[in-house]
């Protein structure tokens, strides 16, 4: 994707909170995590009701207020076959508007949901058995 420089003035504290951001994130620049952060941004205000969050496979989209990524709706969407009251029936608990925002940031952002839903099928037992040896028990021998 092609870049554009911009030239951009901005409070001290506002340039310190970005640059501790960025360190804490192990950003290389203080540029890398405006970007994060404004397209972050804009997301948010293009889909009310998504917010972002920080996990073991990174930042990720998700319903806010619910612990519901926005891959895992879009997965119980495609299980019901894209259907509507098929998909209120799998999510009882969690209200129509915000069901809307995670089929909105789809329709939006389906590239990278569609990736992450891609990892998520091959993530089955035997992959975890063999990637996280760790995360199950082994047979102590004697």
């Amino acid at each position: 994707m092609a870049k554009v420089q911009r030239s951009i003035r901005i409070p001290e504290d506002l340039d310190r909170k970005i640059e501790l951001e960025a360190e804490r994130r192990g950003r290389s620049g203080w540029s890398e995590q405006v970007i994060e952060l404004l397209d972050e941004s804009l997301r948010m205000r293009q889909c009310p009701g998504i917010i972002f969050v920080d996990g073991p496979a990174g930042r990720r989209a998700m319903l806010a207020g619910t612990g519901l990524d926005v891959w895992e709706v879009i997965a119980g969407w495609k299980d019901v076959d894209e259907d509507w009251d098929g998909l209120q029936g799998a999510f009882p608990e969690v209200p129509d508007t915000k069901l809307r925002a995670a089929l909105h940031y789809y329709e939006l952002f389906p590239t990278e949901i569609d990736e992450r839903l891609a990892r998520e099928r091959g993530s089955t037992p035997e992959w975890v058995k063999q990637s996280l040896p760790f995360s199950h028990p082994h047979e102590l021998r004697v």
